[in-house]
């Protein structure tokens, strides 16, 4: 056993003489060969994960619910849950740093799946602090009809400055 590692040492010297070597002849090396083969993993991995989800969510069944908000004022977001069909589907608990981002313009893709062609209704409850300190519990819906094109949703809150209130909707994109 206690060979092993003066025999390792022995092997990462000479690694390393071999590289020196190589670099100072301008020939290419381990290191290069290395962050190649590095670069063609990442790019697998992509090209695997974008053929996954064509394959578990295929675009004629596919809804993707995303929230964004523009608020601050009136509403404080502390969690969000989603409903499809009086099945929740997504649930989310927001940190402060979460809540920055989305405030800044970030979108937060909650929830993406499947369902069938044909009406559905799609709910969204929100939670949080709302005017003067208090709690605030409130839910939106909408009733869509799905066609063989992707459905994607988005979950917005808005601060209305004319009713002094938070608003809560949910619109379709049109893709």
């Amino acid at each position: 056993m206690t060979q092993r590692y003066p025999q390792m040492a022995w092997q990462g010297l000479l690694v390393c003489l071999l590289t020196f070597a190589a670099v100072a002849h301008g020939q290419p090396t381990a290191v290069d060969d290395t962050e190649a083969l590095k670069q063609q993993v990442l790019e697998l991995n992509r090209d695997l994960l974008i053929l996954e989800e064509e394959l578990l969510y295929p675009a004629n069944s596919q809804v993707a619910v995303y929230l964004s908000l523009d608020v601050g004022e009136y509403f404080a977001l502390d969690a969000v849950k989603v409903k499809v069909d009086d099945e929740f589907v997504a649930s989310e608990l927001y940190t402060p740093k979460q809540v920055d981002a989305l405030l800044r313009g970030g979108i937060q893709k909650l929830y993406l799946g499947n369902v069938n062609s044909g009406t559905h209704e799609i709910s969204a409850f929100f939670t949080g602090i709302g005017p003067q300190g208090q709690p605030y519990k409130r839910a939106a819906s909408v009733t869509v009809d799905k066609t063989t094109a992707p459905l994607v949703l988005e979950l917005r809150i808005v601060d209305s400055t004319r009713k002094l209130q938070p608003v809560f909707d949910i619109k379709q994109w049109e893709l």
